[in-house]
């Protein structure tokens, strides 16, 4: 469950535009993080801005200067990988955002694939009367947790708009168990006043204890 609990208040913040890619819905959040944030704290935050659960595994990655491969940083899983996984926790965005306009991708859910790009926007000084995390915008709802990615996400969504599909009933009660929060389900519906931010080292603890 997300608490309103929030980080101490920093000087500077860095704003990032998270776009879900080639969703049959445009979903995006721009949010303002803590510079000091690591890649754990700000998988956390996208996380809550953008409705996940945080219930499967996710990495960001980036080009790594003068090479071809990338870099992804996440929760290592995979010794084999090369490069290896770096731990999220251990790695400061600063390592890879760096100006506005870096990009770097954001995988959730390796079974549905859920593609994000993360894209710094600008660095802005804190206002003293902000906390942060803080979802400055967005638009479109979060699909549903293990609806079968971008593909399944857009069945889902002809399905229930079809009262004469035999799977209708079946994939409408399905879904309203997926998304209370969201009923009768609307793809376009976001509330910003509705995001709330979880503490990283609690969801950390939380992942490990898993």
């Amino acid at each position: 469950m997300a608490t309103n609990k929030r980080t101490a208040q920093p000087k500077t913040v860095l704003r990032f535009r998270i776009d879900l890619e080639d969703c049959p819905v445009a979903v995006w959040r721009l949010i303002d993080v803590p510079e000091k944030y690591s890649f754990w704290d700000l998988h956390v935050a996208i996380q809550d801005s953008m409705g996940w659960l945080d219930c499967h595994l996710h990495e960001f990655s980036a080009r790594r200067p003068k090479l071809r491969l990338r870099q992804p940083v996440g929760l290592p899983h995979d010794e084999d990988l090369l490069p290896p996984v770096l731990a999220g926790w251990e790695v400061p965005v600063s390592r890879f955002f760096q100006k506005p306009g870096d990009v770097m991708q954001y995988l959730y859910d390796f079974g549905d694939g859920w593609q994000h790009a993360i894209t710094l926007t600008g660095l802005l000084l804190a206002e003293p009367d902000q906390s942060y995390p803080a979802c400055i915008d967005g638009a479109g709802a979060c699909p549903p947790e293990d609806c079968g990615g971008v593909w399944g996400y857009e069945r889902l969504l002809a399905v229930i708009n079809d009262p004469e599909h035999e799977e209708y009933a079946d994939l409408r009660s399905w879904l309203r168990g997926a998304r209370p929060d969201n009923w009768p389900f609307d793809p376009a519906h976001f509330d910003r006043a509705a995001v709330r931010f979880d503490s990283p080292k609690k969801r950390l603890k939380m992942a490990f204890e898993d």
